[in-house]
């Protein structure tokens, strides 16, 4: 089982790697993995205070999966953006793999994501606000991308109080 030591940190070339599909043959890795995901996310809560998704290459899986946990568990795997609003808000956002430093970034206000669920089955989700930055700031670590990448400017940087 994986825990708070395995996740990944500002500064790990992994972070940087874009992320290859899951395959119908990993489905039965995926349970796992999950449980490495939830466990992980539930010591940066207990540590930090916050902590809503997890990307599975924050703990060195380097395949397309996020595990979001809010109000019930949701698994998405090989996630692609179908819609991306052109209306884009600003936001402070926080990353597990750097938990003190808080970025600003623009993201869109809403998008539709599909996916496949823990079933291999195909999914749709319309998101908005919280939910669609929250999406969005995951998808891009299966991209190799940081939200410090995506900072409004140079300044937009501050550490978390």
């Amino acid at each position: 089982m994986k825990t708070l030591a395995d996740l990944l940190l500002l500064g790990d070339p992994r972070l940087y790697e874009k992320c290859e599909p899951v395959l119908q043959t990993d489905l039965p890795l995926v349970p796992g993995w999950v449980a490495d995901m939830e466990n992980v996310m539930q010591g940066i809560r207990a540590k930090y205070n916050f902590g809503r998704a997890i990307a599975a290459p924050q703990l060195g899986i380097m395949k397309r999966l996020i595990y979001m946990n809010i109000d019930q568990p949701t698994v998405f795997i090989n996630p692609e953006f179908i819609e991306l609003s052109d209306e884009k808000f600003e936001l402070w956002d926080d990353c597990m793999s750097f938990p003190n430093l808080l970025v600003k970034v623009a993201r869109h206000q809403k998008l539709t994501i599909k996916y496949l669920d823990e079933d291999w089955q195909p999914q749709e989700w319309h998101m908005e606000d919280d939910l669609a930055e929250l999406l969005q700031h995951e998808y891009d670590h299966l991209e190799g991308i940081l939200c410090i990448s995506r900072a409004v400017d140079p300044k937009a940087f501050k550490w978390r109080l």
